[in-house]
């Protein structure tokens, strides 16, 4: 008897434990994401206020991180939204299987080619890429004009750049000069080339944001390749000495996006997140907060900062889909031949 009320001792409390697992999992919401902490804890409190009943917890890292971490979770998901990187990574996931398919609300007001023709991801930011450096050491009349100007002797020792292994943003910017090359010449030699010489002027590469910045504004280096919003950001909350150019020549824009991730724990949570983070509120309190470009066509340009209606950006045509289907061999022959081998 006493055995008997000692197994059924413990299956309750294994039904109690397992009832309460669920229950975390309903209320959790977890994103991946690499939009960094200011923009994720204001939204992250601004939809704990509207659903009190739901805890929202993000993981803050590199675009290329968040894929590789879905990848290895694929069996066994642990994210309910992933939130921001190009939408080549979001069209990798999607091929890979990775992500849940989902038609926003304001799915008709997206641009044109900024989405999933399956739903699958969806455009949230325009993000364009640029030479940001330290205002104080360089002159705005002295700094680098065009991405070929990076490449100048003088700069040697001077570059610091952003791990492009992990981040969306630098295989981006990488890529794009790779791509050039073979739209060119056929051949991505020239633009192995051009990393080679950008190579041989950077002094180091970082794991993350923070360290770049960091660098950056202490003079360790003076230049770096980055994109705008997280420039204009860092430099007006933090009053870090930083500004930054549009290449003349013109710049890669990237589709920052936004995914459901493949059999959510929490799903109707991760669909009022989604909503939330995308409605037009949120879109215009992004720009005026956080220095996001809406990837929406019915948000009026009267209604976003005036830095943006002042902004002139010249983007580079690139052909997603070959950078997309490129990029993992190209930034592996980047790693192997390149890192590290400038002269």
């Amino acid at each position: 008897m006493c055995r008997l009320m000692i197994i059924i001792v413990w299956g309750v409390f294994f039904l109690l434990s397992a009832c309460s697992q669920k229950n975390n999992w309903e209320k959790s919401l977890i994103i991946y994401s690499p939009h960094g902490k200011e923009l994720l804890t204001y939204f992250e409190n601004r939809f704990e206020e509207k659903f009190p009943t739901v805890n929202v917890k993000w993981l803050d890292m590199g675009s290329q991180d968040v894929l590789d971490r879905l990848r290895s979770e694929k069996e066994n998901p642990q994210a309910d939204i992933w939130w921001g990187a190009p939408a080549d990574l979001f069209q990798q996931a999607e091929d890979e299987k990775l992500l849940n398919p989902y038609k926003p609300s304001w799915s008709q007001a997206i641009l044109k080619g900024a989405y999933s023709s399956k739903d699958f991801w969806y455009g949230t930011y325009e993000t364009p890429e640029v030479i940001a450096y330290n205002s104080t050491v360089i002159k705005p009349e002295e700094v680098p004009k065009d991405w070929n100007d990076l490449l100048d002797p003088k700069w040697k020792n001077k570059i610091i750049v952003r791990d492009p292994l992990a981040s969306g943003t630098m295989r981006t910017i990488f890529c794009t000069m790779i791509l050039k090359a073979v739209q060119a010449q056929g051949s991505p030699d020239s633009g192995y080339e051009w990393l080679m010489k950008l190579d041989a002027n950077t002094k180091t590469y970082v794991p993350n944001l923070t360290m770049l910045i960091q660098k950056l504004a202490r003079q360790e280096g003076w230049i770096t390749l980055w994109n705008m919003p997280d420039i204009e950001l860092q430099r007006a909350r933090y009053n870090y000495p930083l500004d930054y150019i549009l290449p003349m020549s013109g710049t890669p824009v990237v589709t920052d996006g936004i995914a459901l991730v493949a059999r959510p724990h929490n799903k109707k949570s991760a669909l009022q997140f989604y909503e939330f983070v995308t409605s037009k509120q949120s879109l215009i309190q992004a720009a005026k907060l956080f220095y996001r470009l809406p990837c929406r066509k019915d948000i009026s340009k009267n209604e976003l900062p005036e830095w943006f209606r002042k902004t002139s950006i010249k983007a580079l045509p690139v052909d997603w889909q070959t950078l997309r289907k490129n990029s993992r061999k190209w930034m592996r022959y980047w790693d192997e031949n390149i890192r590290n081998k400038g002269t």
